[in-house]
């Protein structure tokens, strides 16, 4: 026998359904994902629209991944795959299906000539790479990554303080933005984001974020910092949030997630979390949550003495959630 229900009662039972699944759906993503092993020092993170979460390790050249609700990532993209050194920035074009890596040589000094900074290109769901490209700039590092409206790929070379950028459907990383505007070498060219039509990327040693347009032609505008009700200090990874923000990882006083919310050529920024100890470098967002990484770059040089433990062991490499709401 099929029985009908009053309109207001079918109503309340699929908002129960919404709230359960709501419910259920936040309670999917884990308050940790830790990356196990020794001497893994990620650099940055980032996330799939399946939920997955990518992390990058320079220690053993080895990209990681956390299945969706997963709490524990996994060796995904072994070291040395199409040559792949080093993984510094990592990052998700989900409308593309691609996943961009920075690797770099890290290691003795003179040998960095034979491994060039390199911008890795894989795909998303397999992990099968798909090339790379090298920077064609001497001397740079290839830091962090990301993608423009019409599929173009940014990214920040640390060394030479320049953005880089990947024209959709080129074969060849070309110099978009840089000639001193972002200040002189050693102001440490780091994080990077697109958000609208502009590029926002920050320097870490001079604490400052500069916006750079993306003309209608694809070449760079007027780069112009960013002016902030208050400074940031050591910005590192950033990642674009909604329509008008960026969420920013800090990496003095101890660590902290901020919000900086844009209001034309300047902006304010909100402190979500602070206390990251073992230095903040990447975050990501996953539904409602942003996952902050924490490298622990610090311990990075630092090798065992004979016969004492290791530096890391008390200090498990993981990534933990904080609750960011919608944008």
């Amino acid at each position: 026998m099929h029985v009908r229900f009053p309109f207001s009662c079918q109503c309340a039972f699929l908002a129960i359904v919404v709230a359960v699944h709501g419910s259920l759906a936040r309670a999917a993503v884990p308050s940790e994902i830790v990356i196990p092993g020794e001497r893994i020092f990620p650099e940055s993170l980032t996330s799939a629209s399946d939920g997955a979460v990518i992390i990058g390790s320079i220690g053993t050249r080895t990209i990681f991944r956390a299945k969706p609700g997963a709490a524990t990532a996994e060796a995904w993209i072994s070291p040395g795959t199409d040559g792949m050194q080093s993984i510094f920035g990592v990052f998700a074009d989900n409308r593309s299906g691609d996943l961009w890596a920075c690797s770099n040589f890290f290691g003795p000094a003179g040998a960095a000539t034979a491994s060039p900074a390199t911008l890795y290109r894989f795909d998303l769901k397999s992990g099968t790479p798909k090339g790379h490209y090298s920077f064609p700039t001497q001397g740079a590092l290839c830091n962090d990554i990301a993608v423009g409206p019409d599929g173009s790929a940014y990214a920040t070379d640390t060394n030479n303080m320049e953005v880089v950028r990947l024209k959709n459907g080129a074969t060849q990383l070309e110099v978009w933005a840089g000639h001193g505007d972002f200040g002189p070498k050693g102001g440490v060219l780091d994080g990077i984001a697109v958000l609208g039509p502009r590029v926002f990327v920050g320097a870490l040693a001079t604490s400052k974020l500069f916006s750079v347009p993306i003309e209608s032609d694809g070449s760079s505008g007027q780069v112009a910092e960013v002016k902030l009700d208050r400074p940031l200090e050591r910005p590192d990874g950033v990642r674009s949030f909604g329509e008008h923000s960026l969420l920013v990882v800090e990496g003095a006083s101890g660590g902290r997630l901020s919000r900086v919310t844009l209001h034309g050529q300047g902006g304010t920024a909100t402190t979500i979390k602070e206390g990251y100890p073992e230095g903040p470098v990447a975050v990501t967002v996953v539904g409602q949550s942003a996952y902050v990484l924490e490298g622990q770059l610090g311990l990075m040089m630092r090798r065992p003495q004979e016969g004492s433990p290791s530096p890391v062991d008390p200090k498990p490499f993981r990534a933990t959630a904080v609750d960011v709401g919608k944008p």
